[in-house]
C-alpha cells in the first residue's frame, strides 16, 4: 500500500464521497479557500504533490491551476479529529480565488456592516481566457 492508500483510508467520506478540504498559505497561515475531495484527488495531490479537487460543477477532477496558472503546490497534508476535513497546507502561486482576489474570503462583517476587505488582484478574463 501506498502512503496514499494509508491516507484514504483513514478519512472519513461523506455519502457523497467527497470530504471537504480547506487550503492555507503554509508560511502565513491565510485561508486561501475550501473546496471537495474524491479519493482520487487525494491520491492524485498526493502523489503529484499538487492541490487537486474533485470539481462537483464539472464531476470530474480539477488541477488547482490547470487553466489560470494560479497552482498550489502541496507543502504538507493534514486531516481534522473526526477524519471528516482535510487542511492542504500549499504555497499558493498568484491568486487563489476565481474572482482574482488572494483568498476566497474577502467578504466580511465589520462595525455592523457587510464590507469588501480584498480587492481584485487580477481580473478573471486575463486569469480564465475567456
Amino acid at each position: 500500500m501506498s502512503v496514499a492508500d494509508d491516507v484514504i483510508a483513514q478519512l472519513s467520506f461523506g455519502a457523497d464521497g467527497l470530504v471537504p478540504a480547506i487550503a492555507q498559505q503554509h508560511d502565513t497561515g491565510e485561508i486561501l479557500m475550501v473546496a471537495w475531495m474524491n479519493r482520487d484527488a487525494v491520491c492524485a495531490t498526493l502523489t503529484e504533490g499538487r492541490a487537486i479537487y474533485f470539481s462537483r460543477s464539472r464531476g470530474k477532477l480539477w488541477r488547482k491551476g490547470e487553466e489560470s496558472g494560479q497552482i498550489q503546490t502541496l507543502v504538507e497534508f493534514r486531516w481534522d479529529c473526526d477524519s471528516d476535513c482535510v487542511l492542504l497546507q500549499v504555497d499558493q502561486t498568484g491568486v487563489a480565488c476565481h474572482t482574482g482576489r488572494r483568498n476566497c474570503f474577502f467578504n466580511a462583517v465589520r462595525d455592523g456592516k457587510i464590507e469588501t476587505i480584498a480587492e481584485v488582484e487580477i481580473d478573471p478574463k486575463r486569469l480564465y481566457r475567456r
